[in-house]
């Protein structure tokens, strides 16, 4: 039985997916499995799995999307670990090593992810954020109230254990984008978190990057505040109060904007008021919420 269980997602990258498993065939760890899982790729991806050596290849029968197709990789993963690489993303060498011995030393983590950087369809390192933030980090511990803020965790720089997605259950298929953003909350609330300082992650950006497709994301971020709003509280024992406040404003007013961007400026200025409230202080809150009475193509050129 292998340690690690790679869940390889596919769908129409097979410019990238040979890139995606030469990294993993290079890992200097390599008590694994890969378990290549497609979700219905018409570009020739299919085939060239089938062509290659020591992968599993799941094939859905019909489109699961993303975290129905890890959901599939989850029934059939043997491993006590379970890593995610996307078909686009690059893993360094010694990324499963880094990550395993973390593991192996600290048993109250549940989940270890790595630094890395962006790189473009060339695979060249790209500067800047392409995507409007930063290749996310964290210490290692608890952190829960920083996942409040954003997810911070590049499904293809996580490794966890399985004991988390028995536990907890697997991913959300309701989500478009932002179901390893609520997975990942879920282990916060009962592991730490571990974080590799070496650069590990290449996560590639072209033009058909699930992140690049707004209003589905802003649907997802609209069920994902709501959800976090109702579960934060049970946590708030754990944390400063100040810092909890905090915390709490700061989603609803992440609520706010969503809400006023899918069409609802009506329950947006509502989830502004509660974080007025929780946090008066914060005058971008205060300016958002007066940008509800505008029309919604001027509210979102104001973001």
């Amino acid at each position: 039985m292998p340690r690690v269980s790679i869940l390889l997602t596919c769908y129409n990258h097979i410019k990238y997916l040979p890139s995606a498993l030469d990294g993993v065939r290079n890992q200097t760890f390599s008590d694994y499995e890969v378990i290549a899982l497609d979700d219905g790729s018409t570009d020739g991806s299919r085939e060239w799995l089938a062509d290659q050596k020591g992968v599993r290849v799941i094939l859905n029968q019909k489109n699961l999307g993303t975290y129905g197709t890890l959901n599939e990789g989850l029934n059939h993963a043997s491993g006590e670990l379970i890593a995610v690489l996307n078909d686009d993303d690059v893993w360094m060498p010694q990324k499963l090593q880094k990550q395993v011995e973390l593991l192996d030393a600290h048993p109250k983590v549940g989940l270890v992810h790595t630094a890395g950087h962006f790189i473009n369809g060339e695979s060249e390192k790209t500067e800047g954020n392409p995507l409007g933030f930063a290749f996310p980090t964290f210490e290692t511990g608890d952190i829960l109230l920083g996942l409040v803020y954003e997810n911070k965790i590049i499904a293809s720089a996580a490794l966890a254990r399985r004991e988390c997605f028995d536990e907890l259950g697997g991913f959300n298929p309701l989500y478009f984008g932002s179901g390893d953003w609520e997975m990942w909350f879920r282990i916060a609330e009962q592991w730490h978190v571990g974080f590799v300082e070496e650069p590990s992650t290449l996560y590639r950006v072209h033009g058909t990057n699930a992140s690049h497709k707004l209003e589905r994301i802003w649907r997802d971020d609209e069920m994902l505040r709501e959800w976090i709003a109702d579960r934060l509280p049970e946590h708030e024992s754990r944390f400063e109060p100040a810092e909890f406040k905090r915390a709490l404003a700061f989603n609803q007013a992440a609520l706010g904007t969503v809400k006023t961007l899918n069409g609802n400026p009506v329950g947006g200025r509502q989830a502004y008021k509660q974080s007025i409230k929780l946090n008066p202080g914060r005058w971008k809150t205060w300016a958002r919420y007066g940008a509800t009475y505008l029309p919604q193509n001027t509210f979102r050129k104001l973001l």
